[in-house]
């Protein structure tokens, strides 16, 4: 069964878009199966006893990139450097492929106008879409694990969920839908599933690339984590970037 779990970086809203960071971003990460997602866990869990001497710590961006918590110790310029080398090696050394979708808002919203899509629900088309292709036959399936955010949030995506599993997409099927997403289930990230951690440590990088700006996470390795087509080419594949300029 293959897991793909979600998270953003940026805000959604399209009536509130600063200028500086115009890009909502939907993130996937897509484990291949449950043994998969052990090495994850595994890998992950060493890697937090070596650093925190504890497994309980979540990986965090929000809390990471402002030294808060359990990270405050990576106020330390030199501590901060090596944490980031040893977490850029756990990026590649873990098997795992990204896919993407990125909503240049503003451009959205100026194309659209009062019939512009919300960017997540946008988003999540294009990523149920990319997933239900990545499932090869209705023999095998897959679940999606969606992080919660807060009880609105949360029913607005459970609706275009039930959309998709109605409607389906321009190119998806909707019987294809039921047959080859078992679950779509929401998950906070407190409960740090491992998937969770790795969409959350990958997502915010890609955003801040594709906006030009730099990442403490290694940009060549988010980019290698793409999922690519036949072709090898993940632009359009395991990235989409919508109302782009």
């Amino acid at each position: 069964m293959l897991h793909l779990y979600l998270d953003e970086s940026g805000d959604h809203s399209l009536r509130h878009i600063q200028p500086s960071h115009p890009l909502f971003v939907l993130g996937g990460v897509i484990l291949a199966d449950d043994d998969a997602v052990a090495a994850a866990e595994a890998a992950m869990a060493a890697f937090k006893r070596r650093w925190f001497g504890a497994e309980r710590v979540v990986l965090h961006t929000a809390e990471l990139v402002r030294n808060r918590r359990a990270f405050a110790r990576l106020k330390d310029v030199g501590l901060r450097s090596r944490f980031f080398e040893d977490l850029n090696d756990l990026l590649v050394r873990l098997e795992f492929s990204l896919v993407a979708c990125a909503v240049r808002k503003d451009a959205h919203l100026e194309r659209y106008g009062d019939a512009a899509i919300d960017p997540y629900l946008l988003a999540l088309t294009v990523l149920v879409k990319r997933f239900c292709f990545c499932i090869r036959s209705d023999v095998e399936q897959g679940r999606i694990v969606v992080e919660r955010r807060t009880p609105q949030l949360d029913r607005e995506v459970e609706m275009g969920w039930g959309y998709l599993r109605t409607r389906g997409t321009r190119y998806v099927r909707p019987s294809l839908i039921a047959r080859r997403v078992e679950a779509f289930s929401f998950v906070s990230k407190s409960d740090a599933p491992v998937g969770m951690e790795l969409v959350d440590a990958v997502v915010s990088p890609l955003g801040r690339m594709l906006l030009g700006k730099r990442t403490l996470i290694d940009q060549s390795i988010v980019q290698a984590k793409l999922r690519g087509g036949p072709d090898g080419e993940e632009w359009g594949r395991g990235l989409s970037v919508l109302a782009h300029e």
